[in-house]
C-alpha cells in the first residue's frame, strides 16, 4: 500500500468514522438541537479541522498548510450563503425542529460524495486544459459581480426542477410521516415532504460547489489539501445552521464580501500565470473582506421603510 493510498484511506475513515459517531450516537434520536448545542459542535469541527492543519503543516510543510487554511476559510464563508438558502427552504416546507439535523446529515452525505467528483473532474481538467482557468476565474468574477447587483427573488421551491421530478417519479404525502423518507400505503411507495427537502439542499450544494470549488482551487491544485479543507467545512455545515438560524437578518451585509471574496479568487486565477498572489496575502484579504462584511452588517442599521 502506497503512503498516499493510506493517506486518503485514513482520512476517509476518520470521516466515516465523524458521521457514524454523529448519527448513530449523538443524534440517534431525532431532537431540536439547541444553541448551546450547536455552538459546541461548531467548536468540536473548528477544533478538529485546525489539528488536522497541524498535521497538514508536520507532514507537508508550511506552505501546504496556509492553503488548506485559506481553502478552509474560504469554503467555510461561501457555505454561510449556503446556510441562508437552507433557512430559507426548512422555513417554506415548515420542517419541525426535530427533523432538521437528519435532512442535513444526509444533505451534507451527498455533497462530500458530489464534491470528490467535482474536485478530482476541475483539477484535471485544469491540468490538461490550462486555458480553463481563465473560464473558471471570469466565471467567478461574473458570479460576484451578479451577487452584488442582481436582484434577490424570492425562492419558490415548487417550481425548482428537482421538486417537479420527484413528484412525477413518487406520489407525494400530504405531510410529514415522522422522520421519514419515504413510506408504504396499499403495497405502493410514497416519498415524503422531508425527502424533497433533502434533494432541494443537495441541489442547492450542487449549484454552491459551482461556485466554491474553482475558488479552492485557485489557492491548490492538491487534491488532498482541496478534498480534506472542503470535508472540515462541510461537516461543519450542520452545526453552523443551527447557531445561525434565526439571526441571518442581522447579516445585511454579508454576500457582499462573499461577492468581493469571489471577485479576488477570480482575479487571482486570470493573473495566476503573470503573477501568482502568495496564499498569505490571500488569506489576509479573504479574511479582512470577511470581516469587514460582518462588521459593517451589525454596525450599520437597514432604515425603516416609512
Amino acid at each position: 500500500m502506497s503512503e498516499e493510498t493510506l493517506l486518503w484511506g485514513s482520512f476517509s475513515v476518520f470521516v466515516i468514522g465523524m458521521l457514524a459517531l454523529d448519527l448513530g450516537v449523538f443524534h440517534r434520536k431525532s431532537h431540536s438541537v439547541s444553541v448551546k448545542e450547536a455552538l459546541t459542535w461548531t467548536a468540536v469541527w473548528i477544533a478538529l479541522a485546525m489539528l488536522f492543519n497541524l498535521f497538514v503543516y508536520h507532514y507537508f510543510d508550511k506552505e501546504e498548510a496556509l492553503e488548506f487554511f485559506t481553502a478552509y476559510v474560504v469554503e467555510k464563508s461561501l457555505s454561510i450563503d449556503n446556510i441562508f438558502v437552507i433557512i430559507m427552504i426548512f422555513s417554506y416546507f415548515r420542517v419541525p425542529d426535530a427533523y432538521q439535523h437528519k435532512v442535513l446529515f444526509w444533505g451534507i452525505f451527498g455533497a462530500l460524495v458530489m464534491r470528490v467528483i467535482f474536485i478530482f473532474a476541475g483539477i484535471e481538467l485544469i491540468h490538461k486544459f490550462h486555458w480553463l482557468i481563465y473560464v473558471f476565474g471570469g466565471f467567478l468574477i461574473v458570479t460576484g459581480v451578479r451577487m452584488v447587483f442582481g436582484e434577490d427573488k424570492p425562492i419558490d421551491p415548487e417550481k425548482n426542477p428537482i421538486v417537479k421530478l420527484v413528484r412525477k417519479m413518487f406520489p407525494v404525502t400530504a405531510s410529514f410521516e415522522g422522520d421519514k423518507f419515504f413510506v408504504r400505503r396499499d403495497h405502493k411507495l410514497w416519498a415524503t415532504p422531508l425527502f424533497i427537502v433533502v434533494m432541494l439542499i443537495e441541489g442547492t450544494d450542487l449549484i454552491f460547489a459551482v461556485d466554491s470549488i474553482p475558488a479552492i482551487i485557485s489557492i491548490s491544485e492538491d487534491p488532498f489539501i482541496v478534498y480534506t479543507s472542503n470535508v472540515f467545512a462541510i461537516l461543519g455545515l450542520r452545526s453552523l445552521y443551527f447557531a445561525l438560524a434565526g439571526i441571518e437578518r442581522y447579516f445585511t451585509y454579508l454576500k457582499y464580501g462573499l461577492a468581493t471574496i469571489l471577485v479576488f479568487v477570480g482575479v487571482k486565477m486570470v493573473i495566476a500565470d503573470y503573477y501568482k498572489i502568495p496564499v498569505e496575502i490571500s488569506l489576509i484579504i479573504i479574511s479582512f473582506l470577511l470581516a469587514i462584511s460582518m462588521i459593517a452588517s451589525v454596525v450599520i442599521k437597514r432604515k425603516p421603510v416609512s
